[in-house]
């Protein structure tokens, strides 16, 4: 009989049982913002946890046994999701209904897709189908027990999105842009495929770098000092203090990253005159690099493409990794060769007085989303000869 357990820690559920389930590297499930060692470093580090508005109650499948896993939060606001229902909240204020607490299945602080639901190998697609409804039917229950507005599954991969339904699961689309490698020798092997003056754009900013006597240099998670991590963390922090704010999460959590998963780890670090200046924060998996976190102390010409973009190009061509995720949002990327791409999340709301304005809201969401997405897709800067192979990545 399948029954379903609900847990306020990661912890509580365990490491061996939950990496048997996330990470198996040998079939190409090796996301790394699923694993253990990365969800439980944000609550651990205080980063995810009641008083940041995020309470853990992680979904356990048991047939007897463990058979999957969900991560899964009570929310008490909106932050740090990336698909914005602001204005989902505000209209339940003005009907004079309460749409925080909400139950996510997501990770938080990062809008990149991947596994939401990971289930036993040893099941079947039909059983995997099943239990991907039982879950839906699982969290509404939740929902409606604890009186939640309702439920919420971000950034879900392919094969989630098309199991993941049930009555009066809403789908939503979004976009972001992401680069993927088709085959190529170097960078100038890449840049070969643009059009002759936005190859010159791209060169005159990475000579801005060379002119600047700037470098960079990787580091994994076995590799970085305490030194080098303090000055990634001070960037990090100053990065967000000028937008008015501090940054989601602590010190302490990028500590224990480098412990935990450290080998899915990179820092690029940007030097000039024997002194760090700038950094990003990369993960990657077997297949895919994710750009995640930037700072620098100063101002530098190009340092954000160069250290955010154009590295982690040189990186997965090194490497051989297919694709790069370099984080949501900035339309800027276009002109650097990322594509724009879909990305979905699934939806429930208890109150059904919200079904038909909530869906035709993503109705016409997604029209203007697929028109956007046309309008940018032209403005890519390959070749006319080259398009094809880019459309087709």
């Amino acid at each position: 009989m399948t029954t379903f357990s609900f847990h306020n820690s990661i912890a509580d559920i365990g490491q061996e049982t939950w990496d048997a389930l996330v990470h198996r590297p040998d079939s190409g499930l090796d996301y790394p913002f699923i694993r253990y060692g990365f969800l439980h470093a944000l609550e651990s580090s205080g980063s995810v946890c009641v008083k940041t508005g995020w309470q853990p109650l992680h979904m356990v499948i048991n047939d007897p046994e463990p058979v999957g896993v969900m991560p899964l939060y009570v929310k008490q606001h909106s932050y740090g999701e990336y698909v914005f229902d602001w204005a989902w909240a505000d209209a339940y204020q003005r009907y004079g209904l309460e749409y925080y607490p909400k139950l996510l299945n997501a990770i938080p602080f990062t809008p990149s897709t991947g596994p939401r639901l990971c289930l036993s190998a040893d099941l079947s697609p039909e059983q995997q189908a099943e239990l991907h409804q039982a879950a839906a039917q699982a969290l509404t229950q939740v929902c409606r027990q604890h009186k939640l507005s309702g439920w919420h599954s971000l950034f879900l991969d392919t094969d989630s999105l098309a199991l993941l339904k049930g009555d009066g699961v809403k789908r939503r689309l979004g976009s972001q842009y992401h680069w993927f490698n088709q085959g190529y020798h170097d960078f100038d092997d890449f840049l070969s495929t643009f059009s002759s003056r936005k190859r010159k754009n791209v060169r005159k900013e990475r000579q801005k770098i060379d002119q600047q006597a700037i470098s960079h240099r990787f580091l994994n998670g076995h590799q970085i000092t305490d030194a080098e991590l303090d000055s990634f963390y001070d960037f990090y922090q100053v990065t967000y203090l000028k937008r008015g704010r501090s940054g989601y999460l602590n010190r302490d959590f990028f500590h224990q990253l480098c412990q935990s998963i450290p080998d899915n780890l990179l820092f690029c670090i940007a030097s000039k005159d024997g002194q760090d200046v700038a950094a990003a924060l990369y993960l990657q998996d077997s297949a895919t690099l994710y750009g995640r976190y930037w700072g620098s102390l100063e101002e530098f010409d190009s340092l954000h493409f160069e250290t955010c973009y154009y590295q982690g190009i040189d990186y997965c061509i090194a490497k051989g990794l297919k694709r790069f995720d370099p984080g949501a949002q900035g339309e800027h990327k276009i002109q650097r060769g990322f594509k724009p791409i879909e990305t979905w999340s699934v939806h429930w709301l208890a109150e059904a007085g919200f079904d038909q304005a909530i869906s035709q809201f993503l109705a016409e969401e997604e029209t203007m989303m697929r028109e956007h997405m046309a309008v940018l897709e032209a403005q890519l800067p390959f070749k006319a000869d080259n398009l094809n192979d880019r459309n087709a990545g």
